[in-house]
C-alpha cells in the first residue's frame, strides 16, 4: 500500500559525513585543509557582515519618515532671463 520513496533526500548521517570528510582529505591533502578552512571561514564572515549591513540599511530606511515631495514647477511658466536683450 505505502511505497518507500526511491530517493529520499534529507540530512546526511554520520556515515555520509565521514565519507565526505575522507574524500575531501584525499582530494586536498592534510596540509591544505587548514588553508581551505581559513578561506571558508573568512568568506562566511564577509557574507554575514554584508547581510547584517544590508539589514541595518533596510531598518534605517524603514525608520526614516517619508519626505514630502516638492511641488513640481512647469518650465513654460519660468521666464528666461539668461538671453541678452538688444537695446
Amino acid at each position: 500500500m505505502f511505497e518507500k520513496p526511491i530517493l529520499a533526500l534529507g540530512m546526511p548521517g554520520l556515515p555520509e559525513m565521514l565519507l565526505i570528510a575522507l574524500v575531501i582529505l584525499l582530494l586536498f591533502g592534510a596540509k591544505r585543509l587548514p588553508e581551505l578552512a581559513r578561506g571558508l571561514g573568512k568568506g562566511i564572515r564577509e557574507f554575514r557582515g554584508a547581510v547584517s549591513e544590508t539589514s541595518d540599511q533596510l531598518k534605517q530606511a524603514m525608520d526614516e519618515p517619508a519626505k514630502p515631495e516638492s511641488p513640481k514647477t512647469d518650465d513654460s511658466t519660468k521666464s528666461d532671463n539668461s538671453k541678452p536683450t538688444d537695446t
